[in-house]
């Protein structure tokens, strides 16, 4: 573990609370609406990242 995970503090009361509701929203209930939409050319540049999906690590457990 490193140096900033460790010296992360608990979570609040009130953070857990507001995760536990977020938990419970669907895709449709985001708003994505302050996001731009991606370009044809930002799409086409995009590559999937196959070292990082190789190397994860569950940090919940």
């Amino acid at each position: 573990m490193n140096n900033l995970v460790k010296n992360i503090p608990p979570l609040t009361t009130e953070q857990l609370l507001e995760i536990e509701e977020l938990s419970k929203m669907t895709d449709e209930d985001i708003d994505y609406s302050d996001i731009p939409p991606l370009t044809d050319e930002e799409l086409a540049r995009m590559k999937e990242n196959r070292r990082r999906r190789k190397n994860l690590k569950n940090v919940a457990s």
